[in-house]
């Protein structure tokens, strides 16, 4: 950025600006250098002794990619995270994944090209990322051709190709348009060398390459490459380097899907009228009449298998293509060559990866005729997320890359959200001591020790009841993201300038039977859960109205000290010092249980809870870091209960379901209050009125 001055009108704003030179310099510089500079072949040679990853093949290249990026290693999960999912580095974080179970996904999809770079088979199979409708397969597939795009520019990912040059000079009936050719299948130069010559090359290359992979390449020219070979070499008496130093140039190979370069996205155009030379290329007949039909020349190169070739081909609603049309990813993955017609095979190499939703999985799953196919592919299943606070990072992302309404969202509106969402993709667990909502919670991690909840046995109890897997039916982010669109333009053409999961709520429940991929049978049963959620936020709405009440930092603090004192001296067996008195005495039990109650921690239990804050606190003290009760949830919880219990025999609760009072200077302060906790004042008025009618009838009954 450079500043300077913007004249507009009569006016004159000073301030920092772009330049035409600071964006042509930044451009510039963004470019490899070598990107439209042209080599001599013993150059690549000398370059591949230098630096043998630059031969790689696709697989491998892609592997690397990821890597490349920066991953993290979850020691929980045992999953890689890698970044450019996780972070994404290119986007600033714009296109994150949430969810373990998205980046399980990740974690299986990189490994199998892994293995496929270490040719261990799956480099011969389709990648099948298998998900229902908005489940992030796509948008996945769509950042990893992005990614490889830039990792093409970069130093790390170069590659190259060649074009032949000159051939008007030898052939006498090459057409003069066609005395430059670029490679039509972009492939790597070493295959011009023949290959028993070659492998004497590759040997030496896998000595000097650091990889966990060894370079292999066994490919024969394209047709057009061979039939130019041919003639070049009987021209100069079998003389390779004649023909290689006069007519052949290496160029940089920069992966472009705009230009159809190293990426390809194939797409079923008509499912009744497909065409095999979509995938394959066929014949260019406007140069039918200057070579003839059978001459390879007369072919074209614009196959959606010929575009990908050196990169990544990616095949959306593969499985909506008609079974004749399949069979041409048999070879294209096992032998990984195809066959245009009337035309010789031309080998490739790509990932080729595919993306379809359940319908048309079962549908092929269940086709006897489909079995070669069914074998030749990898299943990636891209489920629902499971967790409800990663499913509304889904939404904050969604509002962070939006132009949002000046509008404040509630506390709890996009996880409850989040929750409905989970609650309609979960299995019912079988076990009577845990219903669905606790089995939400668990998965999202909210398991207090001592809760006779196992996170693992669920999942694994679910994965053998679901048809398929956890998470691949129930309500999309897309439905509840559109939801959550609509009340924020209905919230603010009602002049509400803030969002609350009761107006999210309302629009889930008025839209519910209008949305297509929702089945009608499962209308009841959506209510039922979104009857679930409304009880989970009111129970936290009190729970914020309590706070905003009787909370008091200062007491927590000491009432949390007190705690750890007792508890200490309990698990030392040892006496404390009153605090009024001075002498000596035994850890009040009766204090301990009063906070312990409060997380319904049973009397058969207090030990462990007891033990555990101390293990907690004894941990935070090694590495140096003070007390907080506000720092361990648990205990945070049960102070703040315990706080409510102690202060709610001071409050008016009369003034909390009084109408319209909202200028009394307590019911002012109780708003202040939640508007700390994150509430507009609109939002705090309306929890007033929805939670402190509940807690104010409570506690005047008590």
């Amino acid at each position: 950025m450079q500043t300077g001055e913007r004249t507009t009108g009569n006016d004159t704003m000073t301030g920092d600006i772009e330049t035409l030179e600071t964006l042509s310099t930044d451009y510039k510089e963004s470019m490899p250098e070598d990107l439209r500079e042209t080599k001599p072949f013993d150059w690549y040679l000398e370059e591949c002794y230098d630096d043998p990853q630059i031969t790689r093949n696709a697989h491998q290249r892609v592997a690397d990619m990821f890597d490349y990026y920066g991953t993290t290693y979850d020691e929980t999960e045992g999953v890689v995270e890698y970044q450019l999912a996780s972070e994404d580095p290119l986007g600033d974080g714009e296109n994150t994944f949430y969810g373990n179970v998205i980046h399980h996904s990740i974690h299986e999809f990189v490994n199998k090209v892994k293995s496929g770079a270490r040719r261990l088979g799956p480099e011969r199979r389709i990648k099948l990322l298998l998900g229902p409708v908005g489940s992030g397969k796509s948008h996945f597939d769509k950042q990893v051709r992005k990614y490889f795009e830039d990792y093409t520019l970069r130093e790390a990912g170069r590659m190259y190709t060649f074009r032949w040059t000159n051939l008007c000079d030898v052939i006498v009936d090459q057409d003069p348009a066609d005395d430059v050719v670029r490679s039509p299948m972009n492939q790597d130069p070493l295959v011009l060398l023949p290959l028993e010559q070659r492998q004497r090359v590759i040997d030496d290359l896998n000595e000097r390459l650091d990889a966990p992979y060894t370079i292999q390449n066994e490919q024969a020219l394209d047709p057009e490459s061979e039939f130019y070979m041919d003639r070049l070499l009987a021209y100069y008496d079998d003389d390779l380097k004649q023909v290689l130093e006069n007519h052949v140039e290496i160029v940089r190979l920069v992966a472009d899907e705009n230009k159809r370069q190293g990426l390809e996205t194939f797409e079923p155009k008509d499912k009744k009228n497909q065409d095999e030379t979509e995938l394959t290329g066929d014949v260019n007949y406007s140069k039918i009449a200057i070579y003839g039909e059978s001459d390879p020349r007369a072919f074209d190169y614009s196959g959606a298998f010929c575009n990908a070739n050196r990169g990544i081909f990616s095949g959306e609603e593969l499985l909506k293509l008609q079974r004749e049309f399949l069979y041409d990813f048999l070879h294209a993955t096992q032998e990984q060559t195809i066959k245009p017609k009337n035309n010789p095979r031309i080998d490739i190499d790509q990932v080729i990866v595919g993306r379809t939703n359940m319908p048309e999985y079962k549908d092929k799953k269940g086709d006897e005729k489909m079995e070669a196919f069914n074998d030749r592919t990898k299943r990636i299943d891209f489920p629902y997320v499971l967790s409800y606070e990663d499913e509304a990072s889904i939404y904050e992302k969604m509002l962070n890359n939006a132009d949002v309404p000046d509008i404040n969202v509630e506390p709890h509106t996009l996880e409850m959200a989040g929750l409905f969402g989970v609650l309609t993709r979960v299995e019912e667990p079988d076990t009577e001591t845990v219903d669905l909502l606790s089995k939400a919670k668990a998965y999202n991690g909210e398991i207090d020790e001592g809760d006779d909840i196992d996170s693992k046995k669920l999942r694994e109890e679910a994965e053998q009841k679901a048809e398929i897997g956890e998470g691949m039916v129930g309500v999309s982010p897309r439905f509840i993201g559109d939801e959550i669109a609509e009340a924020i333009m209905d919230s603010k053409h009602r002049s509400r300038g803030f969002l609350s999961p009761l107006t999210v709520f309302n629009f889930f429940e008025e839209n519910l039977e209008h949305h297509g991929s929702i089945p009608e049978e499962n209308f009841e049963q959506y209510y039922r859960y979104l009857e679930t959620v409304r009880e989970e936020y009111k129970e936290r709405a009190i729970e914020d109205v309590r706070h905003a009440l009787a909370y008091d930092i200062d007491e927590i603090q000491r009432q949390g000290e007190k705690y750890m004192d007792h508890v200490m001296a309990y698990i030392d067996d040892d006496t404390i010092e009153d605090s009024l008195t001075g002498r000596e005495q035994e850890p009040d039990e009766t204090f301990l249980r009063s906070v312990e109650e409060k997380l319904d921690v049973p009397e058969d239990r207090k030990e462990d809870f007891r033990q555990e804050v101390s293990n907690w606190v004894s941990r935070r003290a090694r590495e140096g870091e003070a007390f907080n009760p506000q720092d361990n949830e648990r205990l945070r919880r049960a102070l703040e209960r315990k706080l409510w219990e102690d202060k709610k025999h001071n409050i008016n609760f009369s003034a909390l379901v009084s109408a319209n009072e909202f200028d009394d200077d307590e019911r002012s302060a109780w708003i202040d209050a939640l508007i700390e906790q994150g509430y507009s004042e609109g939002g705090a008025k309306e929890v007033l009125e929805f939670a402190g009618a509940e807690v104010a009838k409570a506690e005047m009954e008590d």
